[in-house]
């Protein structure tokens, strides 16, 4: 689709769908929702890439695209192979889609064609996995939640554990700073500092200190590693410009002092770190951002009944609390929900927020 024709409509589906019109119904939905979130040049690739698959156009790559044998909005197969273009641009490898990345009126079609054909091969390897979305953004989330959480009488102090944590850019939130609607935490002098636009009430106002932060991956990022860094890069929407520049300043900061963060799945993780003993006075969190729909099922299950048990044994003086960003799969919009121990508390909607941090609706 070249720029300036028509939209598509975005359906809400099941995301977990697969088989006939699954693919299809998956890049429609991708442009539709990159339209939607400012991102006119990612919706472009998608749209491309879906004409390609539409077409008797053969090769090895569009052939397992087009049958792709999981769920591929929920295994967001368009932004795999977008990621894939987009690391082909960043290192100079097929400098031919630059019309494209550039905002241009150009056949992107035939550019990406192009770059497939010649490509074929290294865009093969970016189907193996999901796409790796790491965003310092998200982490004032999980500062405001953690103020709430002080506000209900929990320790200020937090032991951070996160799942699904990539590079670990979320792990180094104890060196930024950030202003939630008029309330300031974090350090005078921040490694990266964040004042997302604000709707509704601000959060309360409290001291809090991050005690610590450690996280898991099954396949974590080394952003010390130029290639490695090139990967996160490119999965960030050409169009977002702030991205970037937050990614420099998360590579720095990772040189300066490398995030705590393992190479394990979400459930031996939550398990382990949960079997460790507590510090009294400090709260124990897990959270996570948009990661959960890609945590295999039965780890879900496993972390959940570790959270609950662990639950069931927190007292005041050694609490337990879960913070998760994450798609609701009915309204497609993202939600920080978060429940703590003791009380056996059920899930609370904190916050309506932007997947990459632009904006946080409270709604506590």
């Amino acid at each position: 689709m070249a720029e300036g024709e028509g939209k598509t409509d975005y359906q809400f589906v099941d995301i977990d769908v697969a088989g006939d019109g699954a693919v299809a119904t998956a890049f429609a939905n991708q442009v539709a929702y990159c339209e939607a979130a400012g991102a006119p040049i990612t919706a472009r690739v998608v749209a491309a890439v879906a004409s390609l698959l539409k077409s008797d156009e053969p090769g090895a790559l569009l052939d397992r695209i087009r049958k792709w044998q999981g769920a591929p909005l929920a295994d967001a197969l368009p932004l795999r192979i977008a990621g894939g273009l987009h690391a082909l641009y960043l290192s100079d490898a097929q400098p031919e889609l630059g019309g494209i990345y550039r905002g241009e009126a150009v056949d992107d079609v035939a550019l990406v064609r192009e770059a497939i054909a010649a490509h074929e091969a290294p865009l093969m390897a970016w189907l193996a996995g999901p796409p790796q979305t790491n965003e310092a953004g998200r982490s004032s989330n999980f500062a405001a939640a953690m103020l709430w959480l002080a506000e209900k009488g929990l320790p200020p102090r937090f032991e951070c554990l996160e799942i699904g944590s990539s590079a670990g850019i979320n792990l180094i939130m104890d060196r930024y700073a950030y202003d939630l609607g008029g309330v300031r935490v974090g350090p005078d002098k921040p490694a990266m500092a964040f004042a997302p636009e604000w709707q509704g009430d601000p959060p309360p106002s409290h001291e809090i200190e991050v005690a610590s932060l450690r996280g898991c991956d099954v396949a974590p990022v080394d952003l010390t590693d130029p290639q490695q860094a090139l990967r996160l890069k490119a999965y960030i929407w050409p169009e977002h410009a702030v991205r970037f520049e937050r990614m420099d300043a998360a590579i720095r900061a990772a040189s300066e002092r490398a995030p705590d963060l393992v190479e394990m799945n979400a459930a031996d993780f939550v398990e382990r770190e949960l079997a460790r003993p507590q510090q009294e006075g400090v709260t124990r969190v897990l959270m996570h951002s948009i990661v959960w729909q890609y945590v295999p099922k039965d780890q879900q299950a496993r972390v959940t009944a570790a959270m609950e048990a662990a639950g069931a044994q927190a007292t005041v003086e050694c609490p337990l609390a879960w913070v998760a960003l994450e798609a609701n799969r009915e309204t497609h919009r993202h939600e920080m929900v978060v429940r703590y121990w003791p009380g056996g508390e059920e899930r609370r909607l904190l916050a309506e927020a932007h997947p990459h941090g632009a904006w946080i609706r409270w709604m506590a």
